[in-house]
């Protein structure tokens, strides 16, 4: 049988050059990504040579050979249009064997700017360790094997999900994925921050860990021959081949299983019956009954469902958490910060009908009265309950145990509790008079024409959300400045949970009529994008 790794590889090279001819900007694009990174490799990769003879530069490089795995197999995950070969089911139709198709992809997949960019900095890596001749000779096998342990990870993992990445739900990671890069960027900048008052010393324990875990193992094993240990170098070095022989093998199977299993667009659909009954014994059976309870599932599902609506939720929980909980590990946080929480997620109140897009004329259609405005607000501020009490409880218990505040606990729980309220309140109200469209496609979210609606719905409310909880507020203050307030300050939690429930009742009795009057306003705006 003729090996398909020469066809493979000219078809690799065929999508490079096609997709360069498409157009003058995408070939700019390349040029420049492409130089851009060269040129940051080039730089580790002498950064990394300068560390050689350092007591420290073994951490460096067995951490750092471990988190570039991690970003090849992870990477896949949230870019899954960046590699067209990334999709092995674009090849199902053809006679071709797993075991052969594997060599070809790996073949393939070794051309591009990601492995020249890993090639550099892993070379980097094992020169910063390797001194003698044994040193070099287990250098050169450990740059080739995490290489190729690095490939494979990433087709192994983009094989195992390869439904999922051409599903919906891949384009759901794929909006996530600057959410989630911009929240690991701040935790890379909280740990350099941490490593640059207390040196590196302190990763020596994880990176005589990692140095028994592929592919960081190679690194690990350059550094033992190096030093005379050759036993542990050769174990090293066999434990990194024999994990390139476990992704391979799981990524063979992965094939297998994709070019001869059906996928969902072969099986018969469950007919109304059944998805009735999974919904009713799913999340459905956990909500109250009635419109309510069905407003609260339609509410849950979009954030489960629509990929700005999730990346909006998800932005919200990891700064409302982020930004308590660092700086209570810096010791230069307080426990109030931990009213970000409620904070965060009380922004998803405002412009609810926004959310819909042009979906809200079903909604509208139902809408007949102030009354069922008033149940279909209800359900909504229901559902963003359903995730925030909780949610602010955790994040409050966690910061007051981080920074020993306890006493503190159930007045911070009552202010966070009194500013929800007020966010629901003041929300409800602006949906109504200040509703505006998010665009369906792209990364904006306000429509064209509209910011200034934006503007004023959300930082608006966000004020008057303040004023409604100043009176929670000045119980705080009292409670710190008073010789006495220690001995009250717990009825803060009591009271802000009965002010924030009260103004959240008279937020939506007071929007219900504005929205059922508005109707035909609120569903042209939202509609705009």
């Amino acid at each position: 049988m003729t090996s398909p790794t020469p066809t493979l590889v000219r078809l690799k090279l065929s999508l490079l050059k096609n997709g360069l001819r498409q157009s003058g900007g995408r070939r700019a694009a390349f040029v420049v990504s492409a130089v851009v990174a060269i040129l940051f490799a080039l730089s580790q990769l002498l950064g990394l040579l300068l560390l050689r003879g350092h007591a420290h530069a073994d951490v460096v490089a067995v951490t750092g050979t471990a988190v570039l795995a991690l970003g090849w197999a992870v990477l896949p995950l949230f870019f899954p249009t960046g590699d067209e070969t990334l999709d092995p089911t674009r090849l199902v139709l053809l006679p071709l064997h797993p075991r052969p198709l594997v060599r070809a992809l790996l073949t393939a997949s070794l051309m591009g700017i990601g492995p020249l960019f890993t090639l550099l900095v892993l070379t980097g890596c094992a020169l910063a360790l390797a001194h003698g001749p044994a040193g070099y000779v287990v250098a050169v096998a450990s740059v080739v094997l995490a290489l190729l342990v690095c490939v494979a990870l990433a087709r192994a993992v983009a094989a195992a999900n390869v439904r999922l990445l051409t599903s919906r739900r891949g384009r759901d990671l794929a909006v996530l994925s600057g959410l989630v890069i911009a929240v690991g960027a701040q935790v890379v900048n909280f740990g350099a921050q941490r490593l640059g008052s207390t040196g590196l010393g302190r990763l020596e324990p994880v990176a005589d860990v990692l140095s028994w875990v592929p592919p960081a193992s190679a690194m690990g094993a350059v550094r033992a021959a190096s030093e005379g240990s050759y036993g542990t170098a050769i174990a090293r070095l066999v434990l990194c081949a024999a994990a390139l022989g476990l992704l391979i093998a799981v990524w063979a199977r992965s094939l297998t299983r994709l070019m001869t299993a059906p996928d969902g667009s072969t099986l018969q659909a469950p007919d109304a019956g059944t998805r009735d009954h999974a919904s009713r014994a799913g999340l459905g059976r956990l909500l109250p009954g009635g419109r309510t309870g069905t407003v609260m599932e339609r509410s849950l599902r979009y954030v489960w469902r629509d990929p700005k609506t999730k990346a909006a939720w998800v932005t919200s929980l990891a700064i409302g958490l982020i930004v308590p909980v660092f700086n209570a590990v810096q010791g230069t946080g307080s426990v109030y910060f931990a009213c970000f929480a409620a904070g965060m997620l009380g922004i998803q109140m405002y412009n609810q009908f926004g959310q819909d897009t042009s979906a809200f004329w079903m909604v509208a259609t139902n809408i007949s009265s102030a009354r069922d405005a008033y149940t279909e607000l209800r359900g909504r501020a229901l559902a963003l309950l359903v995730v925030t009490l909780p949610y602010a409880v955790l994040v409050t218990v966690l910061t007051s145990a981080l920074l020993g505040a306890w006493a503190r606990l159930p007045e911070v729980l009552g202010l966070s509790l009194a500013l929800l309220g007020a966010m629901l309140a003041t929300g409800a109200w602006t949906s109504a008079r200040f509703p505006y469209s998010i665009p369906q496609e792209g990364h904006k979210n306000v429509a064209p024409g509209q910011a200034g609606l934006a503007w004023i719905s959300i930082f608006g409310g966000m004020v008057a959300a303040a004023l409604l909880s100043s009176p929670v507020i000045a119980l705080a203050v009292w409670a710190n400045v008073s010789a006495d307030g220690d001995e009250w300050s717990w009825l803060l939690l009591p009271a802000g949970a009965a002010y924030g429930a009260t103004l959240t009742f008279l937020g939506l009795r007071l929007a219900a009529p504005r929205t059922a009057a508005r109707l035909p306003e609120i569903l042209a705006a939202v509609s705009k994008g």
